[in-house]
């Protein structure tokens, strides 16, 4: 089964004082953490195992997933032996599995991808941000990977531009890839990436911005190619956007990055 890297341990300082509290990644969208509605993403896919790289207040992200079990479903407790049962009396949780690795608290993007290198194997992966979601079909995102001869996919979407650009030569091959340009339009990098383990060869410490010179230098070399998305997606990035994300958990029938992948 394809694994899943997912990074959780950037400050989120322009969402202001939420974060100052919590990680970015449990920042609430209506009923959960927005980690959580992404790893839906990709448990409605198929998708369950899941590795998250970790830094900033790594302790509540860890602390939540071992307590995750008492949070979702009643329990009984004995005392005084501290015997603690499950009752089974709400829905069953997804069945998924999680390794939490702590990559530091100054590692910046490739650093803590390179923090996860040994737990990842020796197959392609799937790689995102703990912040952004989509109804992004991820089989066709594999299948289109494998069909082309880079060792790296990105999704490329097109909202207003914030974020790395990205320039389309032939045969959906990125000629050109740009971290956070000046320009307001084309395509930029959406996340869901899906990488060969050769692009460990691109990073070397925990300082490694992975959108810098790694992503530059495979589009360069004609390693990278994009996976255009024109379904939902929408980043978790200022104090608008998560008023934007929560509306729609609380006001749409049906949440729309599960929707039509």
């Amino acid at each position: 089964m394809t694994k899943v890297v997912i990074l959780a341990g950037g400050l989120g300082s322009r969402l202001g004082s939420e974060t100052q509290t919590i990680p970015k990644p449990m920042v609430q969208i209506g009923s959960k953490p927005i980690l959580l509605h992404l790893m839906d993403i990709f448990i409605s896919q198929g998708f369950n195992d899941f590795i998250i790289a970790l830094g900033y207040k790594a302790d509540f992200i860890r602390n939540y997933f071992l307590n995750l079990q008492y949070a979702v479903k009643g329990i009984h407790v004995c005392y005084p032996s501290g015997t603690i049962e499950i009752l089974d009396s709400r829905p069953r949780m997804s069945q998924f599995s999680v390794s939490l690795i702590d990559t530091g608290a100054r590692a910046m993007t490739g650093g803590r991808l390179l923090g996860v290198k040994e737990y990842v194997g020796n197959e392609p992966f799937i790689f995102t941000y703990g912040d952004g979601l989509a109804n992004v079909n991820l089989k066709k995102l594999i299948k289109f990977h494998g069909n082309h001869s880079g060792c790296a996919t990105v999704t490329a979407v097109r909202p207003g531009a914030r974020f790395g650009k990205i320039q389309f030569g032939n045969n959906e091959q990125i000629i050109r890839f740009e971290e956070k340009p000046q320009a307001d339009e084309g395509w930029i990098n959406g996340g869901f990436f899906v990488l060969d383990p050769e692009v460990f060869e691109l990073l070397d410490d925990e300082s490694c911005v992975f959108e810098a010179y790694p992503l530059e230098r495979l589009a360069a070399t004609g390693q990278l190619s994009g996976f255009k998305h024109h379904g939902f997606w929408q980043c978790l990035d200022t104090p608008r956007d998560k008023e934007y994300l929560e509306s729609l958990a609380i006001q749409s029938d049906a949440l729309p990055w599960l929707e039509g992948a």
